[in-house]
């Protein structure tokens, strides 16, 4: 219910503000919310991404509610104050989730803001991870994350699940008529192993064997054994504490004879450009993923894509670019779709359907569905 005397608010929960696809809904739900004329509120740690939230002018909660230890039960009590405030709150992870769900708890029924929660991510059942489909609504960020909430979950009521895609916003990834040389050769002078006439192969993703990078190796060896001087560029596989899989990554490039033919660098805040400059995106994720962000954002570019057919990326490709979809861990089948898709080009899709403007205002109206926002 909204207190008279000031504008509806909405209070986000999340661990920090560092870099991903939780981070970034948040930033763009603040936005929506402020531009509307509403009161934006977000708790987490703290992190590099906090400049943009403020920019906004969503406002600014400092609290470790995402650490993994008992001690963090005592944000309750902070968090109920904050509460008294509120209209909605939000929670978009786990361990923040339930602090946020003890703070509820703790407030007399009348005056508690509605419960909102989303799942960003395929987590393992538990009961732990079913704070996460407590909310009066629970927002899924694909089909496959709803049904994998109802097939793990089957006392949840189908009613309140909502699902609302993660979006891009066409104007900040343009699309772009075939691969942008000039993009090419630009990265190529900041990372001389992108150079040369074949190719380029883009795998964005964090320092982790789940995004696939050494299947990525493993296809780039194949390409050049095929004939095709192909390179690889992994933005984001360099990464602070992960030196250990970056050597081991270096090494595996090294047996397969293609380390001089691959980029391993940080992550880049210039991923149109990126996306501009690749002949072929690539989405590998070994564990499946709940959407794939990447990938939309590269199909919006215009940069075809090929990934691994399952999860919420295995969605995407069968709706968006059926071409670039492999049955996953065949890597002879991934050769050979990459070939096809190097010599064949599939036109992008004429229109994207998952924008950003329709996250959020899809996000706005499962608000306003709980009274608030009115």
């Amino acid at each position: 219910m909204i207190r008279s005397g000031r504008p509806p608010c909405v209070v986000q929960l999340l661990p920090a503000l560092d870099s991903g696809g939780v981070e970034r809904s948040t930033l763009e739900i603040a936005a929506a919310l402020t531009a509307a004329g509403q009161r934006a509120v977000v708790v987490s740690a703290g992190g590099r991404l906090l400049p943009q939230l403020l920019a906004t002018g969503a406002e600014h909660v400092r609290l470790d509610i995402g650490r993994k230890s008992p001690l963090t039960l005592r944000h309750a009590r902070t968090l109920r104050r904050l509460f008294a405030q509120a209209d909605i709150v939000h929670a978009r992870s786990r361990l923040p989730a339930w602090i946020g769900w003890l703070a509820l708890r703790g407030m007399p029924s009348g005056a508690r803001p509605r419960f909102v929660t989303t799942v960003h991510g395929l987590n393992s059942p538990s009961r732990y991870s079913a704070i996460l489909t407590r909310g009066q609504r629970v927002i899924c960020v694909s089909e496959t994350v709803r049904a994998h909430v109802l097939g793990n979950y089957p006392e949840v009521d189908p009613g309140k699940l909502v699902v609302i895609p993660r979006g891009v916003d066409p104007k900040a990834f343009p699309r772009v008529d075939g691969v942008d040389r000039q993009a090419r050769l630009a990265w190529a002078r900041r990372y001389p192993e992108l150079g040369g006439d074949g190719p380029l192969l883009l795998l964005p993703g964090r320092g982790t064997r789940l995004k696939g990078h050494a299947d990525a190796i493993d296809l780039l060896a194949a390409l050049q054994g095929d004939g095709v001087d192909a390179r690889l560029w992994l933005p984001g596989a360099v990464q602070t504490g992960r030196a250990r899989y970056l050597a081991e990554l270096e090494a595996h490039a090294k047996a397969r004879g293609v380390r001089s033919k691959l980029a391993l660098t940080v992550a880049t805040a210039e991923m149109p450009d990126a996306y501009a400059a690749a002949d072929l995106v690539l989405q590998l994720s070994r564990k499946p993923e709940a959407f794939g962000r990447t990938m939309v954002e590269s199909l919006c570019v215009g940069r075809p894509v090929l990934g691994w057919a399952h999860g919420g990326v295995g969605e995407l490709l069968a709706q968006l670019q059926p071409e670039g979809a492999v049955a996953p861990f065949d890597a002879g089948a991934l050769a050979r779709r990459a070939h096809a898709l190097l010599h064949n080009p599939p036109p992008p899709p004429a229109t994207m359907p998952y924008s950003l403007q329709a996250m959020q205002e899809t996000t706005l109206a499962v608000y306003r569905s709980l009274g608030a926002l009115d």
